[in-house]
C-alpha cells in the first residue's frame, strides 16, 4: 500500500509540475513535443496534434519536451529557443510555481477541515525559563530571534533546529508586546532542551483566515526545507539524513499504518499533508541553481538577459549533462542509505 500511495502522490505532484510547464508553453505559442509522466521506456501513450502524451515505466519524475536542446537556426516559431528570454523564463518557472499552488490548495483544504494551530501558549510549566520570565497561558508568540511566527509548528520546528540556543521571544498579551530572553533547560523526561511552554491546539477559522493560514502552512514547509538545506550545507546534519524514493515510500507506509485505524478520512488528511510537504519541497529544490534542474536553466536564462545573447547551447548542454550525472550519483547514494536504514 505504501508503494501504491507513494506512486499516486508523487505522480500527481509531478503531473502538476509538468502541467505548469505545458500550460505556459502553450500560452506562449511553444510546441510541446512530448508530455510525459515517469522516466525510462514508454509504457503507453497517444498523439494529439504535435504532442505525444505518455506514461513511462519509472515513477521518478517526468518531462515536458519543447525542443530546448535544439539549435536556434532554422527552427519554427513554435520552438522554445525562438521565444524571448522572458517567455522562456515564465515557462521554466511555471513548474515550481504550480507545485507551490498545489501545496496551497492542499493546505487550505486541511485548514478548513481541522483548523489552524495558532501560536498561542496553552500552558506554562513551573520551574522552566518561560515561567520565570513571566509568560502565561494565552500569550500569543509573534517572534523568535526576530523571525515572525505564524503557526505554533513554526515554534516547534525552530526549537528542534536550534537546540541549546538562547532566544529572544516576543509575545502579545492584551494588545501589548513583550520581549523576554530565554535560556533552554534540559528535560530528562523528553531528553531535549525546553523553554517550558506548550501549545499547538487546532481551532476553526473563517474563510479568509483559512486562506491566509493556508499560505502560512506553505510558507512553513518552504522555510523548513530551506533551513534543512542550510543545515546540510553547513554540516549540522549529514547527507545520510536525506531521503529518496525508498525513504518516501517508507514514510507513506508508516503514515498509512498509523492512520488506517481512524478511517478513510484520517488516511486522506495525512496523505494530503504529505503531498503538501513533498510538493513544496519539490518546488524549492527545482528552483535551486543546480544544473539540469529548473533553477539551473533559469540561471542561464538570466545570464542571457544580462548579456543580451544566449550562452552557446553546446556549453550550456555540457553543464546540464554534468549536473545530471551528479544528481544521478546523489540519487544512488541517497537510495543506498534509504535501503540501509529501512531494511537493515
Amino acid at each position: 500500500m505504501g508503494i501504491i500511495l507513494a506512486i499516486i502522490i508523487f505522480g500527481f505532484i509531478v503531473f502538476i509540475h509538468e502541467l505548469g510547464h505545458f500550460l505556459l508553453a502553450k500560452f506562449n505559442g511553444i510546441e510541446v513535443q512530448e508530455f510525459s509522466i515517469g522516466m525510462g521506456p514508454k509504457l503507453f501513450g497517444f498523439q494529439r496534434k504535435e504532442t505525444l502524451y505518455s506514461i513511462r515505466v519509472l515513477p521518478l519524475g517526468g518531462f515536458c519536451a519543447m525542443g530546448e536542446d535544439e539549435s536556434d537556426a532554422g527552427e519554427s516559431v513554435g520552438n522554445f529557443n525562438e521565444k524571448s528570454p522572458w517567455r522562456r523564463i515564465s515557462v521554466i518557472a511555471a513548474g515550481p510555481v504550480f507545485n507551490f499552488v498545489l501545496a496551497l490548495i492542499g493546505a487550505i483544504i486541511i485548514t478548513a477541515w481541522i483548523g489552524v494551530d495558532r501560536p498561542v501558549v496553552s500552558s506554562i510549566e513551573a520551574g522552566y525559563p518561560a515561567a520565570e520570565a513571566g509568560m502565561q497561558a494565552g500569550d500569543v508568540i509573534t517572534q523568535i530571534n526576530g523571525k515572525k511566527i505564524h503557526l505554533f509548528r513554526d515554534i516547534t520546528t525552530f526549537n528542534q533546529f536550534h537546540q541549546k540556543e538562547e532566544i529572544d521571544l516576543t509575545y502579545e498579551r492584551n494588545g501589548k508586546e513583550t520581549t523576554v530572553h530565554l535560556k533552554p533547560q534540559w528535560d530528562e523526561k523528553y531528553e531535549m532542551y525546553r523553554y517550558g511552554y506548550s501549545g499547538g491546539a487546532y481551532t476553526k477559522a473563517g474563510v479568509l483566515e483559512t486562506i491566509r493560514y493556508g499560505g502560512s502552512v506553505v510558507r512553513y514547509w518552504i522555510s523548513t526545507t530551506l533551513e534543512s538545506l542550510k543545515m546540510l550545507v553547513t554540516g549540522q546534519i549529514g547527507m545520510e539524513s536525506m531521503s529518496g524514493p525508498v525513504g518516501i515510500v517508507d514514510v507513506v507506509q508508516d503514515t498509512y499504518n498509523q492512520s488506517k485505524s481512524g478511517g478513510a478520512a484520517l488516511v486522506f488528511l495525512n496523505m494530503l499533508n504529505l503531498m503538501i510537504l513533498l510538493s513544496a519541497n519539490l518546488g524549492v529544490m527545482n528552483l535551486l541553481p543546480i544544473p539540469a534542474l529548473d533553477g539551473g536553466r533559469l540561471v542561464f536564462l538570466v545570464i542571457e538577459v544580462i548579456r543580451g545573447k544566449r550562452v552557446p547551447p553546446e556549453k550550456e548542454g555540457y553543464v546540464h549533462m554534468i549536473g545530471m550525472v551528479c544528481l544521478l550519483l546523489l540519487m544512488v547514494f541517497v537510495m543506498y542509505h534509504d535501503i540501509q536504514r529501512v531494511f537493515f
